[in-house]
């Protein structure tokens, strides 16, 4: 009878222990924009996971990480810029916390705070280690946004091995696994992604190829007549081809660039990325450039078709389980078009399958 009670306890206490464990949360601190934030979530997955958390928040700009929670290991967000911040960059002899100060508030619910702002033992991490402990104990690790560039690491993988060596989690919990969708679609996005395309059109009995000729960066831009190439042949086989053009190509794209590409193919521009996540929902595969929406269509478990010029793939590849990176490093990768990596885009398209994304 003493066994059995003692039995029934030790299982009450390892029982309360992991309630305790599951009930501590976790924050990142992310101001990249759309593909740093999505490099992220194997991070965040490392953390719920190994941690044995019961959540883990991010904090960064709204626009980018609005579509996360629901459909991903992000369990909440907080806009960067509804947050006082910048307070934590002034120097530790001159922060001050007022009683109650909404500081404290914004990090009093974290056991572990991962922050992409300042730099180790710095003044920012010195007064957020402070604003921490004015209402609890916390576990604060300053991460570095890019590796070093001798190492050839990807850049997802060194935000994780360097929390999982600030942390102390041995090297086997802190893997990256590209098997499965870091981003999952709903039936809702379906539902609208289809609404979209028959406003816009397009067949949906027909398979469908989002081209985003776009980037951040002029550098970074395929020749604009490789999308072209792409969208021609593929309709010649009877596939949908839309081009999707986000602010920065509206913007940038000279007039009869534009008219090319109305020419070549539907086109959808100024959309939400809410509305860009109800589009791909609804494709068979996506080609872009080095891009945030080319990581999010990785992210999504899509075909993905991601072309590289000067910056290194193998640092900054997309993380999916159905991605191919072509790379054209010649100097004619903004300025000529580039026929045999059309050819190996559009063969990759016909021998890929067509059921949307891997899920």
């Amino acid at each position: 009878m003493a066994q059995t009670s003692n039995d029934i306890l030790s299982l009450l206490e390892a029982e309360g222990a992991q309630a305790a464990k599951e009930a501590q949360r976790g924050v990142i601190l992310q101001p990249g924009a759309l593909g740093d934030c999505i490099l992220t979530l194997p991070l965040v997955k490392v953390m719920t996971e190994a941690l044995g958390l019961g959540g883990v928040d991010l904090v960064g700009h709204s626009e980018y990480i609005g579509i996360l929670p629901g459909r991903s290991c992000v369990s909440g967000i907080r806009s960067i810029d509804s947050t006082e911040l910048h307070r934590l960059f002034v120097e530790p002899d001159k922060f001050d916390l007022a009683d109650r100060d909404p500081l404290i508030n914004t990090f009093a619910d974290y056991a572990w705070i991962v922050t992409f702002l300042g730099e180790p033992d710095g003044p920012f991490e010195q007064n957020l280690i402070f604003t921490a402990n004015c209402s609890h104990s916390a576990e604060i690790i300053t991460l570095s946004l890019k590796p070093p560039q001798d190492t050839g690491q990807h850049v997802a993988e060194h935000y994780v091995r360097q929390f999982a060596r600030q942390s102390g989690l041995p090297p086997d919990r802190a893997g990256i696994a590209a098997t499965e969708p870091l981003i999952r679609v709903t039936d809702a996005d379906r539902e609208r992604g289809l609404d979209m395309l028959e406003q816009t059109g397009i067949d949906p009995s027909k398979r469908l190829v989002v081209i985003h000729p776009g980037s951040g960066g002029r550098h970074k831009c395929w020749h604009i007549s490789n999308f072209l190439g792409i969208a021609q042949a593929l309709r010649a086989g009877a596939i949908e081809v839309l081009f999707l053009l986000g602010p920065a190509e509206v913007e940038r794209f000279e007039n009869i660039d534009k008219a090319r590409l109305y020419g070549a193919a539907k086109c959808v521009a100024h959309l939400s990325l809410s509305q860009v996540v109800d589009l791909l929902a609804c494709t068979d595969a996506v080609v872009g450039n080095d891009s945030g929406v080319t990581h999010l269509a990785a992210g999504l478990g899509l075909r993905t078709f991601a072309m590289f010029g000067p910056t290194d793939p193998a640092l900054y590849k997309p993380i999916g389980p159905a991605v191919t990176v072509l790379q054209d490093p010649h100097d004619r990768f903004t300025r000529q078009p580039n026929p045999d990596l059309q050819r190996a885009v559009i063969e990759g398209i016909l021998a890929s399958p067509s059921d949307g994304p891997v899920h």
